[in-house]
């Protein structure tokens, strides 16, 4: 019996010649580096936007449903006329409905870790945050998406920017670059969350105050003292009062330095806080 089992084995053992002509040959291709397998992903993030494009609905249709209802509810009561309330209101809301939309790069990471998408990638040759940037790089499509959107519609509405088309680029640019860094917050709670709707419930319980209790929709100074000193301290004040400077002309450097520093520390601490987190996942 023990004869035929190895005999048996023998005859089943392929050969190095049969090896080599199943196997391809020549050089092995070379590891993709960071940068390479991160666009990789940023691509997958946005062939998931074509197969499915309901997804663009939050980035397209919520902001000008956000862009018209505030302005023709607010602006007579706050400024006397609507198109005085434009000036003032159109880059707030900007911030609001971009800064909104961060909070999709948590859920759909959390969709994909459910699905076991994430595990799959954890097993291939690339640097390990590729998924995470990538996934990120993909969405400022969607943040460039709905800021070109609500500007669109704010220079058909009467909108007129001070600072020309370089303004209206720099404030925009300013924007992507602090959602960018605002997405790893979500990222975080992605991956240490139990479900998506978990992470909504969360991303709402955040945005809310942050974007409401801000400089958006008023000035500060109405507001109480207790009020204002959170306003004041409320990076997305910091950031509508650097893009409203920026699309007049007269650039704030104060707030925009504070915006920069701002994003560079949520990286810091929110993307090496998700990086620990997907390493011990």
């Amino acid at each position: 019996m023990s004869t035929a089992t190895t005999e048996t084995a023998t005859a089943y053992t392929p050969s190095a010649e049969t090896l080599g002509a199943v196997l391809a040959r020549g050089d092995q291709p070379k590891r993709p580096s960071a940068w390479s397998a991160s666009v990789t992903f940023g691509w997958r993030a946005m062939l998931k936007i074509k197969h499915v494009p309901e997804q663009l609905f939050d980035v397209t249709a919520f902001p000008i449903i956000m862009t018209l209802m505030f302005t023709y509810l607010f602006g007579g009561a706050l400024a006397g006329s609507t198109g005085e309330y434009l000036q003032f209101f159109l880059p707030g809301i900007m911030v609001t409905s971009v800064v909104m939309i961060t909070m999709y790069t948590g859920v759909g990471l959390n969709t994909d870790i459910e699905k076991g998408v994430f595990d799959r990638f954890r097993t291939l040759p690339v640097w390990r945050p590729a998924a995470l940037v990538g996934m990120i790089f993909g969405d400022v499509l969607r943040y460039i998406l709905a800021a070109t959107t609500i500007m669109v519609v704010g220079l058909i509405l009467g909108f007129r920017p001070d600072g020309g088309v370089l303004g209206v680029i720099g404030g925009m640019a300013l924007l992507v670059v602090f959602s960018f860094a605002f997405s790893w917050v979500w990222t975080m709670f992605g991956l240490f969350l139990r479900s998506e709707k978990s992470v909504m419930g969360v991303s709402m319980l955040v945005l809310f105050p942050l974007t409401f209790l801000s400089n958006v929709f008023v000035e500060p100074t109405t507001m109480p003292g207790w009020l204002q000193a959170f306003v004041e301290v409320n990076p997305i004040t910091h950031l509508v009062a650097a893009i409203r400077s920026i699309m007049a002309g007269d650039w704030n450097m104060y707030e925009v330095t504070w915006t920069l520093l701002a994003s560079a520390l949520l990286v810091a601490i929110f993307g090496s806080l998700t990086m620990r987190l997907y390493n011990r996942k």
